[in-house]
């Protein structure tokens, strides 16, 4: 089939986000076509340039999220008419929708006698209970799904509305929509400014509406979209479908009507309730129309319910990862694995005690204050009052400024917490904690680092899908986590999971394991073995494989072949059709000469 792959600042680009698991896709599913459609999000992604690209990857074609060009559109009047009409109506929807994600506090239900405010629909039976989301309402749902197909439709009709977009017409239609009756009140308080906010994230947002993919050789042509994230990127599918009817499989390994929520803190009320209103109906139109949703976890699973996502539509897959890099240490017996003759298993077992070196703990990733290397250091300084001798190393780099300064508040605290240590008076000193970056000695690779370690530690508050964590199962390593994200749902019973924010549980989990050899190899093991049937590449490929052919399965043919006489032809492309062989032509039947020849009628006519 001809898969239509939609991506925003990731494939093919160059250290796109989510690149990798999309080329494994791509390369793993060979026998299929894909059109890749991306959105790139900087000049910087662009110069960097694509990956290399398999030859299964029929065509690429990008747009820029960041800059749009002006097209030299002009709009007539009939068309400016069109777009106050469709695009007033996207605001009055912003304007009166319950914001998403919103939940009512327990013991506030409804009282009786007094009216629900317009645009917020209450689902039966979660009137008072805590945590449960509200979801749009069906009137303000259609009316935002009808405005963004009549944007696009104009759109497809004119050329372009990246001029209209721009224009004061869209933001006085976005201030009558704020002023008028039933409006919420973070609505009707805009002011100027935020309005002008408002109308320049719609701009960039709707941005998508004004390609020209959604033609019969581009978005038309494939048998199914598939979104690598929700939001802006599943646009286009939304499009296709409504355009074409093709179905939409969108993915999700991070829910980004979520990551909405933890962005512009800084915000007025109203820019906060304006586009969250868009942003929660874009996702409620997304899932809506959706074939199929994919939370790579339980942790966006749940936020995908919460958001008014269908549980049937729900198809967890986990992000594979490639095992091959971690088969060397993980296939490696340890010392405490091997083999030992019943007659010098004592023996063995005293010289590994006398000749064993130092304990080392792990831990790896990208320093940030979310990863919380103070309550590791703090644990650490307890786990080396328990096992002296033991040894920290910190193998990642900072992101940005800000980790910068952390990680220069971590190398203090370290010093502070551990003054350089020496054999003898004349010794020079080493701290036990080390802050290293891949590719330095020892640390040339992740597997290099899992290696040289005892126990991996995690001691993140905050944490999607830790892929950190499967690398280390993959090498076969004993696991000490926090239990953030989906970690608990990674590690299933194969390491130990504290409380987060807890320096003694995590001390007391890591000296557990470093005192008991035998019970850090049965858990490495059993990580391994787990880590290879869930999260390789492998069960991934076959996961969406499946995937693909059960919704082409269950949608509608959209391009019949007909015959000579204009009607449907069935079975007109066979399977054993793209099978190579002579065989695959049919073959001619011999037919018997009483059924060549019209038969003699035997009644007679009826006078």
């Amino acid at each position: 089939m001809r898969i239509g792959l939609l991506t925003e600042g990731g494939y093919p680009y160059v250290g796109g986000e989510g690149g990798v698991w999309c080329d494994r896709l791509v390369r793993g599913l060979d026998r299929h076509e894909f059109d890749v459609y991306a959105f790139s999000t900087g000049q910087a992604q662009e110069d960097a340039g694509w990956v290399e690209l398999p030859p299964q990857v029929q065509r690429v074609r990008t747009a820029p999220l960041w800059v749009a060009e002006e097209d030299g559109v002009v709009h007539g009047r009939r068309a400016r008419r069109r777009f106050t009409e469709h695009y007033g109506e996207l605001a009055a929807a912003l304007c009166t929708a319950a914001e998403p994600g919103t939940a009512q506090r327990p013991g506030t239900a409804q009282k009786p006698g007094t009216a629900q405010k317009p645009g917020i629909a209450q689902r039966p039976g979660t009137a008072g209970r805590p945590g449960i989301a509200e979801k749009p309402g069906t009137a303000e749902a259609d009316r935002f799904a009808n405005a963004l197909h009549g944007l696009a439709e104009l759109a497809r009709d004119e050329g372009g509305l990246v001029a209209a977009l721009r224009s004061e017409q869209a933001v006085r239609a976005l201030e009558r929509a704020c002023r008028a009756p039933g409006a919420r009140r973070a609505a009707r308080e805009a002011r100027v400014p935020d309005l002008l906010t408002v109308a320049d994230h719609l701009e960039r947002a709707l941005r998508p509406l004004s390609l020209d993919w959604y033609e019969e050789d581009g978005l038309g042509a494939v048998d199914l979209c598939h979104a690598a994230s929700g939001g802006i990127a599943a646009l286009p599918g939304l499009l296709a479908g409504h355009f074409f009817g093709v179905p939409l499989v969108v993915t999700e390994y991070g829910v980004r009507l979520r990551t909405h929520y933890l962005t512009r803190p800084d915000a007025s009320p109203a820019v906060r309730s304006l586009l969250a209103a868009f942003h929660g109906l874009l996702t409620a139109e997304t899932y809506r129309a959706a074939s199929y949703l994919v939370p790579g976890n339980a942790h966006a699973r749940r936020w995908q319910e919460r958001c008014g996502a269908d549980r049937a539509k729900l198809r967890t897959i986990h992000p594979g990862l490639d095992a091959t890099p971690f088969a060397r240490v993980g296939e490696d017996r340890l010392p405490e694995d091997r083999e030992k003759d019943e007659k010098r298993e004592k023996q063995e077992r005293q010289e590994k005690q006398e000749h064993a070196g130092p304990h080392t703990l792990v831990w790896l990733g990208r320093v940030e204050p979310a990863k919380d290397l103070v309550s590791l250091l703090h644990a650490f300084a307890e786990v080396r009052a328990a096992e002296p001798g033991t040894r920290l190393r910190i193998v990642g780099r900072p992101s940005g400024p800000e980790s910068e300064a952390y990680l220069g508040h971590c190398r203090a605290l370290a010093a502070q917490l551990f003054p350089d240590e020496a054999d003898g008076p004349h010794a020079v000193g080493r701290n036990p904690v080390s802050f290293e970056e891949l590719g330095g000695p020892g640390a040339e690779t992740t597997a290099d680092v899992h290696a040289g370690g005892t126990v991996t530690v995690l001691s993140s508050v905050v944490e999607g899908f830790p892929a950190g964590l499967i690398e280390a199962m993959f090498c076969g390593r004993a696991t000490v986590s926090t239990d953030v994200g989906a970690v608990v749902e990674v590690i299933g019973g194969t390491g130990l999971v504290v409380p987060p924010r807890n320096p003694r549980a995590l001390a007391e989990a890591c000296v557990s394991l470093l005192r008991d050899p035998e019970r850090r190899a049965r858990l490495g093991a059993a990580a391994r073995a787990r880590a290879l049937e869930l999260f390789s590449v492998e069960q991934n490929v076959a996961a969406f494989r499946g995937l693909y052919l059960e919704t082409v399965a269950r949608t509608p043919v959209r391009r019949p072949v007909l015959d000579g006489a204009g009607d449907p032809q069935p079975f007109a492309a066979p399977a054993e059709a793209h099978v190579p062989g002579h065989w695959t032509e049919p073959t001619p039947r011999a037919v018997p000469t009483w059924a060549v020849e019209t038969p003699e009628p035997v009644t007679e006519t009826v006078r």
